[in-house]
């Protein structure tokens, strides 16, 4: 990571929490996290669809164990167990935030008062407004890629479009960084 400009890519994922094509995706964020480190920052955002009884409920208790500090483990944790959370609902979720120490009264109050609503629908509506219809969705560097339908290709694009990113930037780096 650049220390002056921070992450010199950005990779925005929209997901559904109750969708196990977003579950089968984590393998490939576990990669890019691995391959790039700092140097890629990947953003979860929700994207909860209306087929998935459990979704919305789902994205805002991750929201409130990323108010606790654990929500990157939440979301996969939680992604994991995507038919277990179709089947029982929120005790799910309950159960999630308690493996991870959580504090589950208050994930619970969460999902009652709706303190994380504001951000979730920020997320579907920004996800909307750029043509994110179904999950996982990604966006880096302006360009949609969709793997709803299918993820094949697309942790190699990712990389594709990632590394030449980062290219730039270090040549952007080198150019400024040179004295005369």
């Amino acid at each position: 990571m650049n220390e002056k400009t921070g992450p010199s890519a950005v990779l925005d994922v929209w997901c559904d929490l109750q969708c196990p094509d977003c579950h089968r995706a984590e393998s490939d964020l576990r990669t890019l996290s691995e391959r790039f480190g700092p140097a890629l920052e990947i953003r979860r955002r929700h994207f909860p669809l209306a087929g998935h009884q459990h979704a919305l409920a789902a994205a805002q208790a991750a929201e409130e164990a990323y108010a606790q500090g654990s929500g990157d483990a939440f979301w996969t944790a939680l992604l994991a167990r995507t038919a277990e959370l179709k089947e029982r609902g929120t005790p799910v979720l309950l159960e999630v935030a308690a493996e991870l120490g959580l504090d589950t009264d208050e994930v619970d109050t969460a999902l009652v008062d709706g303190r994380h609503m504001l951000m979730v629908d920020a997320d579907h509506a920004e996800g909307q407004a750029l043509g994110v219809t179904g999950t996982p969705t990604y966006v880096i560097d302006g360009q949609r890629l969709d793997g709803g339908a299918s993820q094949d290709g697309l942790l190699a694009r990712v990389t594709e479009i990632a590394e030449s990113l980062l290219a730039q930037q270090r040549g952007l780096d080198s150019r400024y960084s040179s004295t005369p």
